[in-house]
């Protein structure tokens, strides 16, 4: 699936060029062709009600506390210089976040791994020496690396920095985005990225704004111009019920995507509420609809729906 676009010169990366990201994923199949690494960048411009990686969105380094882990052996506690780690008196264990200043001591003491940091900062060397270590298996089945998060392009220069080595390296890559940034940022990334990895969440500019906090005008603008700049592109729609699945929006989202002609299929992935448990450890309100998982025949049926405009459709089955 690699563009036939030149990269051009490439010149290697400067390790000052830094960058914030919460998550490295190896050997990921589900992110582009072939086996990937999967680079989660934090930071997100939407407020999807959906959103299955909640720890993306904010670009501050995160505690996040998993209880289900915890053994109360109340270490954290002694160590929290600043009073954050609490036990209530019936002896809950608790994190109070207007009192954490991200001190990390109590994470270091928590060998129960109930206490995790999300978000650090890297290099683009530190990435790319992760990177490495996988390429015999992009060789041989075809994959690479991606760009994921939250959202890449809001950090658009350590992005760039990264796909443009990953090319000097000859290593295929893929950019997962929800297209709400400028254009500009793009432009800088388009000559290193290989396949586009483009969410739609709904058409609708006001139902959209709704659901994410932001309109879908800038969205569905740079997707035209991707379409216009010969850039293969894979959408990916989650599916939410009731929220995203009905004939009206399907309609709308196949006429238009059946409109650029770069597309080359559209993934359809089934909603879940997962990661609710990401919310609690973030101490954030679980924005989650509490709707079922859509059926596979449901899936397969908007599959039809789209495929009719053209398009090729790839839905669990």
């Amino acid at each position: 699936m690699g563009s036939n676009r030149s990269p051009g010169s490439h010149t290697v990366a400067s390790e000052a060029v830094t960058g914030w990201i919460f998550d490295v994923k190896r050997f990921a199949v589900h992110d582009g062709p072939g086996v990937r690494t999967v680079l989660f960048f934090k930071g997100c411009p939407l407020r999807c009600a959906w959103c299955h990686n909640p720890e993306s969105i904010s670009r501050n380094v995160q505690i996040m506390f998993h209880p289900q882990r915890c053994i109360a052996c109340l270490a954290c506690v002694e160590a929290c210089p600043h009073g954050a780690q609490q036990v209530t008196p019936d002896g809950e264990r608790w994190l109070d976040r207007s009192r954490c200043e991200l001190d990390r001591r109590c994470v270091e003491v928590c060998y129960a791994g109930a206490l995790e940091v999300v978000g650090r900062r890297v290099s683009v060397d530190d990435v790319l020496a992760q990177v490495r270590e996988d390429a015999s298996f992009y060789a041989t089945s075809g994959g690479g690396v991606t760009l994921s998060g939250g959202e890449p392009l809001l950090q658009p220069e350590f992005a760039t920095a990264v796909l443009r080595q990953c090319k000097a390296e000859e290593f295929h890559t893929a950019l997962d985005t929800c297209g709400q940034v400028r254009w500009k940022a793009f432009e800088q990334a388009l000559p290193f990225v290989d396949l586009v990895l483009y969410d739609v969440k709904h058409m609708s500019a006001e139902r959209h704004k709704h659901l994410t906090g932001a309109s879908s005008r800038l969205i569905l603008d740079n997707l035209r111009k991707l379409g216009d700049h010969g850039v293969p592109i894979e959408i990916r729609m989650v599916i939410v019920p009731t929220i995203n699945d009905g004939r009206e929006f399907i309609e709308a989202a196949g006429e238009f995507l059946g409109s650029l002609h770069t597309i080359e299929a559209v993934r359809l992935l089934p909603y879940h509420r997962l990661a609710g448990s990401k919310y609690l450890g973030l101490g954030q309100a679980n924005t989650m609809p509490e709707v079922e998982t859509p059926s596979l025949a449901h899936m397969q049926q908007i599959a039809g729906r789209l495929s009719a405009h053209g398009l090729k459709v790839i839905a669990p089955d």
